[in-house]
């Protein structure tokens, strides 16, 4: 994916994305809402994204912990897409879609049913130890099915090193080389995290992956208001848990912390 690509697919040079983290999904252990609750609370937490000014959005089941590893079962697939149409008939921002943990073929499978623009996957290139077990390296699989279901407009942002992760088994691999790897195995962009959900990616590891490859980049984790400049060489800024109540993501959305982000943002941008 060019840069010039990512800036079709986000109507500008970089994105300012929301993180939307659906209640937990029929079958999972702390599922006790009915769908249409957990449709409308996404819903609602799409308009708050537009309404302070993101760019687009990312669909993510972070309340199912805790997470198979690499598949998930039919209800889940069923329930992303309804809520994915749903926010897609509210609010009219790109969409991506991500399905933990690393189910990416069903994530792919969401973004074609529900008109999503863009997934987010785990285990794209070299494999890791992850809380929920073993990810094997998915990229060739991933790409197949994506040309065998029809979905090769649905772009691949992968993960490299991911958060919550142990990269000790390619820890003679280092960061760029992880990224260069994901472009060679045409991911469409690179995403960096911190080693956790709300911590912070080191700006110099951002600095090294945008030198070490030609991919539009991401920053995934961390992100706040007063330290999204400190990632100027990033595309896209995934925001979760600092736009939340006290900061934490399983926390309903703080509008102020939104509009705070979203002119930071607006800083970044060329005048």
């Amino acid at each position: 994916m060019t840069h010039s690509t990512f800036d079709d697919l986000f109507g500008r040079p970089r994105a300012l994305i929301g993180m939307i983290h659906a209640g937990a999904l029929p079958g999972t252990a702390h599922a006790r809402d009915p769908i249409d609750a957990i449709v409308g609370r996404a819903v609602e937490e799409a308009r708050i994204y537009r309404d302070a000014g993101f760019t687009a959005l990312l669909l993510e089941n972070m309340h199912d912990r805790p997470y198979l590893a690499g598949h998930v079962g039919p209800e889940i697939v069923a329930a992303m897409t309804t809520i994915a149409r749903e926010i897609l008939r509210e609010v009219k921002l790109p969409l991506g879609i991500q399905v933990l943990a690393a189910a990416n073929q069903e994530a792919l499978a969401v973004a074609l049913a529900s008109g999503a623009t863009f997934v987010r996957v785990e285990g794209f290139a070299f494999a890791h130890v992850a809380d929920e077990g073993i990810l094997e390296a998915c990229a060739g699989p991933l790409l197949r099915y994506r040309r065998a279901i029809g979905a090769e407009h649905v772009k691949v942002f992968a993960d490299i090193k991911k958060k919550h992760s142990s990269h000790a088994i390619t820890a003679d691999v280092s960061l760029a080389e992880t990224a260069h790897a994901a472009e060679f195995f045409s991911a469409d962009g690179v995403v960096v995290t911190g080693t956790a959900t709300g911590s912070p990616a080191l700006p110099e590891d951002v600095e090294r992956v945008a030198g070490a490859t030609v991919l539009p980049v991401l920053v995934g984790s961390g992100l706040t208001a007063e330290n999204l400049a400190h990632y100027a060489l990033a595309h896209g800024f995934v925001v979760g848990s600092s736009v939340k109540r006290n900061g934490h993501w399983a926390n309903a959305l703080d509008p102020a912390a939104c509009g705070a982000v979203a002119r930071a943002f607006e800083a970044l941008l060329p005048k």
